[in-house]
């Protein structure tokens, strides 16, 4: 099911239910473009599907996940210490999909199965998608908490500070 900020907003802030069980299922951060099957009454295809920077959601992920009992979450970008406490205590996983591959995402819909909330608009509705091979995804929180952003963040400032201090060896007035 995608799943954005206002879904999100309505969950913890306005205190309403999700239309949808997602409890062990997934959902991905994202405002998918769809269009109407023609001949059909009510049915949608997926046109375009990008993650969304799943960032966004910080502020609302820990207790959405708490609150749905969500196991997958997929987006673009990594996300912050309530979401990784979040997957810690629930058993959940962050997942990365690749920005720019939005049709690729979009080929990997099987189905449009239903659509909720309607009245948010098309990239705020809750899409739920039958999908194969919906992929590739990294990891970037897992069921422990690591944080695979957090953690390059570390590796990549001590690797900056050894090159840095190289090139002020050779240009003095940068430092």
């Amino acid at each position: 099911m995608t799943c954005r900020d206002v879904a999100h907003r309505r969950l913890i802030e306005g205190g309403r239910e999700l239309p949808v069980n997602v409890a062990g299922g997934a959902i991905l951060h994202a405002g998918p473009i769809v269009r109407p099957i023609k001949g059909t009454e009510d049915k949608f295809e997926m046109v375009s599907v990008g993650p969304t920077t799943s960032m966004r959601m910080e502020k609302f992920e820990k207790e959405f996940i708490a609150k749905t009992g969500v196991k997958l979450i997929v987006g673009k970008g990594g996300m912050g210490k309530g979401t990784e406490e979040g997957c810690m205590e629930h058993k959940a996983l962050h997942c990365v999909f690749p920005a720019g591959c939005a049709v690729v995402a979009a080929v990997c819909v099987e189905e449009i199965e239903d659509a909720q909330w309607r009245d948010l608009g098309m990239p705020e509705t809750l899409w739920v998608c039958r999908v194969k091979e919906f992929g590739p995804l990294i990891v970037s929180i897992d069921t422990h908490g690591n944080n695979l952003f957090e953690q390059n963040k570390v590796i990549f400032n001590q690797r900056k500070e050894i090159v840095a201090d190289e090139i002020c060896k050779h240009v003095s007035f940068i430092k």
